[in-house]
């Protein structure tokens, strides 16, 4: 797409080149702070999930332990 925008532009202007190089900067700077957000997401997901488990498994001792003798 760069290619036929500098086609249609008519040529290599710098400020329009140096406007591309910034924005595809930015791009690869989003794309890897969407991986990063993505993995810490994932993390706190599995955790969460564990965490939901050991309570299950904490109410199904509770609900099998014997009586207190009185």
């Amino acid at each position: 797409m760069a290619k036929a925008l500098l086609g249609y532009v008519g040529g290599s202007d710098p400020r329009l080149l140096a406007e591309m190089r910034r924005l595809q900067q930015r791009v690869q700077d989003l794309e890897s702070e969407l991986g990063r957000i993505q993995a810490e997401n994932d993390a706190l997901a599995a955790a969460a999930s564990h965490d939901r488990i050991m309570e299950s498994m904490e109410s199904v001792d509770a609900h099998q332990a014997e009586p207190a003798l009185t």
